[in-house]
């Protein structure tokens, strides 16, 4: 099976050397209806990086992650936690948008396992490059990639886990030993009923984080 290891680039020493790569990735078939792919952003010495699902439409129309409402929510939730921005990497599980088109608009559809497998090593790829002393994961997608189907952000969100040690595949990842913590994705807060009790909870699990950095 095709995966996107067939177009990570041997030996890259830098993030941008990645990012320079991604676009020729054909490790799917999300690539033929996306606009373009979106790859990680931000400090490449973060101390905290933010995994979240894939990229939604404005994302998909601006190559960049996190700079729709969901991204504006995040930033929000950052900054009312206490954590540096200029700080912080933040990428996707999947780097390809998933939709189905309705009329002129694009519904956000999650990806699959297939997805999620297929698009993993440039996940790995970007960790072997980064050195964060906190990596958060937001949903269940992003769970999905980094620690296995089994896991569920609603059982442990908020938790300071062990990574690489917590990761399915914890030999993928071989670097220095630092934490994890789980929370919902911002996305989820725009589509609950009670938007001001899932931000406040976003902010809660987010102020976990800003306190093992302070550690």
């Amino acid at each position: 099976m095709t995966t996107a290891q067939d177009f990570v680039p041997d030996g890259a020493r830098t993030l941008d050397e990645l990012k320079a790569a991604a676009p020729s990735c054909k490790g799917c078939e999300l690539y033929q209806d996306a606009t373009q792919v979106v790859f990680g952003r931000g400090d490449a010495h973060a101390r905290v990086v933010f995994v979240g699902e894939q990229p939604g439409d404005v994302e998909d129309q601006k190559g960049l992650p996190f700079v729709g409402p969901a991204g504006h929510l995040l930033r929000r939730a950052v900054d009312e936690a206490g954590i540096d921005p200029s700080h912080v990497y933040i990428t996707n599980a999947v780097k390809h948008f998933r939709f189905e088109p309705r009329g002129k608009r694009r519904i956000h559809k999650t990806p699959d396992r297939v997805h999620i497998e297929a698009c993993r090593p440039w996940l790995v790829s970007e960790f072997a490059l980064l050195r964060p002393e906190v990596v958060v994961v937001l949903g269940a997608t992003a769970a999905k990639a980094l620690l296995g189907p089994s896991f569920r952000v609603t059982q442990q969100r908020g938790q300071v886990l062990e990574w690489p040690a917590a990761a399915q595949h914890p030999e993928d990842f071989p670097v220095e030993p630092a934490k994890l913590v789980a929370t919902i994705h911002p996305s989820a807060v725009l589509r609950a009923d009670n938007r001001d009790v899932a931000f406040d909870g976003l902010v809660a699990d987010l102020k976990v984080v800003a306190q093992t950095l302070a550690k």
